[in-house]
Parts: C-alpha cells; sequence; structure tokens
C-alpha cells in the first residue's frame, strides 16, 4: 500500500534535484568510461589485437582526463562545489589529487605496457595455469611469433581495464564526500589490485602469495571501515562528512558511537596508506607483484590513501582532534621507527623500498596531523614528490635482471656502476631524493612538512622524523656503496636496455623529481591554491 502511495505522488520537481556538474567529473567519467570500453574490447577484439588497442585506449584515456581536468580548472570555483547529489566533492585538493594520480598513472601504464624489458611483458599470459607445469614453464619464455600458439604466450591485457578502474576507484576515493561513496569507491579500487598482484610472469608461486595475503588483510580493513561507518552512521544519523563534523562538534548522543566508529575507520584509511602499525602487507606484496604493478601501487593508492585521510580528519574529523591527535602521534612515530629500523635489516631492493614507504607515510602523518592550510597544502606536495621518486626507482628495478628475472637481492647490485654507470646515477639520485637530500624533491618535501608540523607546535614530533630520516638515510647510502665501491660478480646480473616506454616512465619520475627539488614553487603554489570544501 505504501508504495502504491507514493507511486501516486506526483513526481518530484526537477528544480529541486541539484543538477550534475559534468565539467567538474569529466575526467572520473572518461577513466571509468574507458574501463568499461576495454572489457568490451576483451570480449570482441581477437587476441592479437588486444595489446595495441588496451594500450592505446588506456593512454588516450588518461591523457584525455588530465586535458578535461585543465579545461575545468580555469573557472573552476575557488571553494569548491558538490555534485552528483553532494557525494562528490570538485575542490582544489581534489583537483591536485587528481592530476598528481593522472600523472603517475601515465607512468605506470607505460610501464606495465612494456614488453621489451621482460619479453611478452611482465605480467603473464595465461593466469590461471599453475605455477609449475609445462604451461607455466612455457609462459616464461614470452612471446614467441613464430609459433601457431602464440597468442597463449602473450601478456594479459585484462590488466589495462583493471588500472582504469582502480584508477578511477582512487580518484573518486579521494574526492567522496561521505563515507559510503567512500566506502564503494575503496572496493573499487582495491579489487583489481588484488588481482593483479597474482599476475607475475615469473615467480608465479610468490606473486599469488603476495595477491592471497592483500586480498585477506584487504578485506579486514574494509570490515574495520565498513564498521567504523555503520557506527559513525549511527551516531550522525548521516554519513556526509559536514553532517558527521556539526554532530560531533554539539550533540547529546553517547560519544561511544563517535569514538569507536572513528578508531575503526582510521584504521581502515591507515591500512590503504600502509602506515605501520597496518602495514603488515606491504612488504610482502610489494616484493611479490609484478614490479611495474607495485610501482602503480606504491605511487598511486599511496596519494589515493592520503587524500581520504586529509579529507576525513579535516571536514569530517576535525572538532574532535583533542581526542585523536594524540594518538595519531603515536601511529606517526611508530610507522617512521618501523620503516627506518626495520629497513636497516632488508636484503630484498624491492622490500627496501616497501619499509621506506612505510616510514615516508609516518612522514606524512605528520603532515596530516597538522589541520590548517600549510599542513594540507605541504602534504599534498610531498604525495607529489613521493609518487614520482617512487615510480622511477621501481621503473630501474625492473631493469636489473638475471637468468630468473629481476635481481632483487642486495648482493646482486654489487659493482652495479662499472656496468651500467647510467642506471646506477640514476638510481643513486633517486635514492638520494627518498632520503631527503638537499636539490631534490624529496628535501623540499620533507622541508615543508616538518615547517608546518613546527608551527602547529608540533616540535617533539618533528624531532622524531628526523631523526628517522638520518637512520633510513643510512640504508639507502648502502646501496649507493654497494653500486660504486664494490667489485661485481663475474657471474652477476645484467642491466637490460629499457624500450621506449619504461625509459619515457623513468625519465618521467626522474624530471620531476629534479625539477621539484630545483623549481618548487608552481607545484607548491598549486597545493596552496585552496581548502576542501566543507558544505
Amino acid at each position: 500500500m505504501t508504495s502504491v502511495l507514493l507511486l501516486a505522488q506526483d513526481p518530484p520537481d526537477k528544480e529541486t534535484l541539484a543538477p550534475i556538474n559534468y565539467g567538474a567529473i569529466m575526467p572520473l567519467l572518461i577513466i571509468i568510461g574507458a574501463a568499461c570500453i576495454g572489457v568490451l574490447l576483451e570480449a570482441f577484439l581477437p587476441r592479437h589485437q588486444r595489446w595495441s588497442a588496451q594500450v592505446f585506449l588506456t593512454l588516450l584515456a588518461v591523457v584525455g582526463a588530465g586535458a578535461a581536468m585543465a579545461l575545468y580548472l580555469s573557472d573552476a570555483p575557488a571553494e569548491g562545489e558538490l555534485t552528483l547529489s553532494d557525494s562528490l566533492a570538485i575542490d582544489r585538493p581534489a583537483l591536485f589529487l587528481w592530476g598528481t594520480l593522472l600523472a603517475l598513472a601515465l607512468g605506470a601504464v607505460l610501464m606495465i605496457a612494456d614488453r621489451s624489458v621482460e619479453p611478452g611483458g611482465a605480467l603473464v599470459a595465461q593466469a590461471a595455469v599453475r605455477p609449475g607445469t609445462k604451461q607455466d614453464r612455457e609462459q616464461r619464455l614470452g612471446a614467441q611469433p613464430h609459433r601457431r600458439d602464440a597468442a597463449r604466450f602473450q601478456m594479459q591485457t585484462e590488466v589495462f581495464p583493471l588500472t582504469l578502474f582502480a584508477l578511477g576507484g582512487m580518484m573518486t576515493f579521494c574526492a567522496a564526500n561521505d563515507l559510503l561513496t567512500m566506502f564503494v569507491a575503496l572496493e573499487v579500487l582495491s579489487l583489481p589490485l588484488y588481482l593483479m598482484c597474482g599476475l607475475a610472469r615469473r615467480r608465479r608461486l610468490l606473486s599469488q602469495e603476495a595477491a592471497v595475503k592483500y586480498f585477506l588483510l584487504g578485506a579486514f580493513a574494509s570490515a574495520f571501515f565498513l564498521y567504523g561507518l555503520a557506527l559513525l552512521y549511527g551516531y550522525a544519523g548521516s554519513v556526509r562528512l559536514a553532517d558527521i563534523a556539526n554532530a560531533a562538534a554539539g550533540s547529546d548522543r553517547s560519544d561511544t558511537l563517535l569514538f569507536a566508529g572513528m578508531a575503526l575507520l582510521i584504521v581502515g584509511l591507515l591500512f590503504k596508506g600502509s602506515v605501520g602499525p597496518f602495514h603488515a602487507w606491504t612488504p610482502d606484496v610489494y616484493q611479490g607483484a609484478p614490479t611495474p604493478i607495485t610501482a602503480f601501487m606504491a605511487a598511486c593508492t599511496k596519494v589515493a590513501a592520503f587524500g581520504a585521510i586529509l579529507r576525513v580528519l579535516q571536514v569530517g574529523l576535525e572538532s574532535t582532534q583533542w581526542e585523536w591527535r594524540g594518538v595519531l602521534w603515536g601511529v606517526a612515530i611508530v610507522s617512521m621507527v618501523i620503516g627506518a629500523v626495520l629497513g636497516l635489516t632488508q636484503t630484498d631492493i624491492k622490500r627496501m623500498i616497501a619499509y621506506s614507504s612505510i616510514a615516508h607515510a609516518g612522514f606524512m602523518m605528520v603532515g596530516a596531523i597538522v589541520l590548517n592550510e600549510d599542513g594540507l597544502s605541504s602534504t599534498l606536495f610531498y604525495l607529489l614528490t613521493y609518487g614520482f621518486t617512487t615510480l622511477a626507482a621501481f621503473g630501474v628495478v625492473s631493469l636489473v635482471r638475471d637468468a630468473d628475472g629481476e635481481a632483487t637481492h642486495l648482493s646482486q647490485w654489487a659493482g652495479l656502476a662499472k656496468r651500467s654507470p647510467l642506471v646506477a646515477g640514476v638510481f643513486a639520485f633517486l635514492l638520494l631524493a627518498m632520503a631527503g637530500i638537499p636539490l631534490t624533491s624529496g628535501f623540499i618535501g620533507k622541508f615543508v612538512v616538518f615547517s608546518a608540523a613546527l608551527s602547529d607546535g608540533m616540535a617533539p614530533l618533528v624531532v622524531v622524523a628526523l631523526i628517522a630520516s638520518a637512520v633510513a638515510a643510512f640504508f639507502y647510502l648502502r646501496v649507493i656503496v654497494l653500486m660504486y665501491f664494490s667489485e661485481p660478480a663475474p657471474d652477476g646480473p645484467t642491466v637490460t636496455v629499457p624500450g621506449a616506454f619504461t625509459t619515457a616512465a623513468i625519465t618521467l619520475g626522474v624530471v620531476v623529481t629534479l625539477l621539484l627539488g630545483l623549481v618548487p614553487a608552481f607545484a607548491l603554489d598549486w597545493a596552496d591554491a585552496g581548502t576542501f570544501a566543507l558544505r
């Protein structure tokens, strides 16, 4: 009867519905639309035509989304705007994060598409083939055009629409104005990554183990996030961040729901940002996943996760900062200590960079805790600098190879400068940037974050961060010393000459790392251009 009465009512006046600003969300629509088209290409194109079509479509979508965002920026309101029934906030921080994600995704897609570093590509042709079987051994040989069944040796092209879906989820995640949209975006960005982590052409068991670990721990993190969302909804009666902020500022409801929901929600967000002590998945997944996928995860997921953390803390939970700020001080210290200390013990280059990312997540938390414009802009800039440096570093890691694939053990990098001075020099520069040495983007990033924290009265936290930076610098310098002051083993690995795609990705990361270290004003001004939309 109720449904009949509802149907009998007059339809709502169209003027009462907020119009959708398609110009504001056009970059997101392009990415999601291209991902859907990519799925159709997989269904209808012959296998030998898919790689070229998918690469063209993916690169066109990323560049097109960037162009659409540039057009919108010319007349975007400084205070931001809400659209899609107020579920998305298209404000200056969101646009900065979108631009960063698109630029990083461009480099990651180039690395994924490269088929010269690893014959046939870094990703397996048939993921369902069991490791250790005859078919699995054949797949490791790469593309073999002279064979009639060469199609099954080609690269798995489903990775391109999966990458676009993950990118679309990341863009939605950091622009979500309510927790329900944020949760849906979290799943959209996570599920493709779980799949792509298990698609390595070599070391299949390690890759599949990484995918399973990421999936299981990611499911736990999603459960924490969803349970926290439910508790906050029970407290505020809404999932919108602004409504939660208003309820937290003054309400007669029990604070138990608020604080429990807050804790669970933040745990879910910290997991995606690989912030210690919620970092257990990071070293194993970084090591086991195909290196181009690791680069995509390490750079883009960190940007999306901290974009969401900043929005939740500054829009939804700012009025309760006295309750959670001390806890996040402890989280930042734990993350920095875990990353710096355990990074010293690593003998695998990918695991070392993973612990480096945990330390950097602690540095980013220092800026995220500063609830003012300086804290916001400095953290956004840090995300930009870290993303490009990490992307290029993993590109270099993919070039050092032996008969079994990538040579990631540190002992295999001994004397690399004598085998390939250019590759050793590029990697040394990137490691110095991670350590925060002057004239690199890493130095400027740490400087602006620590300056914002000092201005907000967090000198003890900055002192801990400086000590952690000094400790972390040791394992960066250890690799440099190993490359330049050790003799290469006679049967040591070789450096593969990269193809055009990987060369372009590494060059992009190195050039941006250098430019942001020498002339950072443009990026700093853009990051400081506005604040979150608070409606």
